[in-house]
């Protein structure tokens, strides 16, 4: 059984012995749990994962104790950056977040397309919700590091965007086989309800962007980015020579 993992900013240095004060929620979820004083925790920290253990709890406060760093392998081979769009319903992004984070992604980008409906005064709520998801989700999946989760960027700054590897999903048909996953930095993306323009997209594959099929059928938005990363984790479970 998985030990309870909590994410934690901690600003101090991350010594062995160290105290590490759990906020409010995190000291009520782990009453729910029943943990006890002297359990074991893991704290994924800013530097990475620990192995801790409670050693205070009251009910609105725990402090950790920390004992040793965890040595994992659970972050992808190559940095992801998942450069996602804006869409009309942005609760579609309750949705894929999870899966976008237990799928590996290191970077989350929210991008405005053309067909996306973006209202600034919108998004700055749900950027704080969407961070709180992010946490949950590397809590949940034991991940080694937060992914990162910037402001929103219109669609031209992809046309500058810095990568080895660009892919885009594109519901036409183009004529290019999918390309080959390398072992460099990739970052991904696709179109909001209603798709990729053809200028967007032309724009993309001026910029060095390749266009990927993900099947035959027209994936709905919600779909896309699982759909995407589950195809890159499955190149990267290849290995690389």
């Amino acid at each position: 059984m998985s030990l309870p993992r909590f994410v934690v900013p901690f600003a101090g240095p991350a010594l062995e012995n160290a105290l590490v004060p759990l906020d409010a929620p995190q000291a009520r979820h782990l009453s729910v749990l029943r943990v006890k004083p002297g359990s074991a925790l893991e704290l994924l920290l800013p530097n990475g994962p620990w192995r801790a253990d409670l050693a205070e709890l009251a009910k609105d406060r725990a402090l950790a104790r920390l004992v040793s760093p965890l040595a994992e392998a659970r972050e992808p081979l190559i940095p992801i950056h998942a450069c996602l769009p804006i869409t009309a319903q942005l609760s579609l992004w309750d949705d894929w977040l999870p899966g976008v984070v237990e799928l590996g992604a290191t970077v989350i980008q929210p991008v405005v397309y053309a067909r996306s409906e973006f209202e600034p005064r919108k998004i700055a709520p749900k950027l704080d919700r969407w961070r709180r998801i992010v946490m949950a989700s590397c809590e949940q999946s034991h991940r080694s590091r937060i992914p990162e989760l910037l402001e929103p960027i219109p669609f031209q700054s992809l046309v500058t965007w810095a990568a080895p590897q660009k892919w885009v999903a594109y519901e036409l048909a183009t004529g290019a086989l999918n390309p080959v996953l390398r072992k460099e930095p990739l970052a991904i993306t696709h179109g909001p309800e209603g798709g990729i323009t053809d200028d967007e997209f032309a724009a993309l594959a001026q910029a060095g962007w390749q266009s990927v099929t993900l099947g035959a059928s027209i994936l709905r938005a919600v779909t896309c980015p699982s759909a995407l990363l589950g195809a890159v984790q499955f190149e990267l479970g290849r290995g690389f020579q």
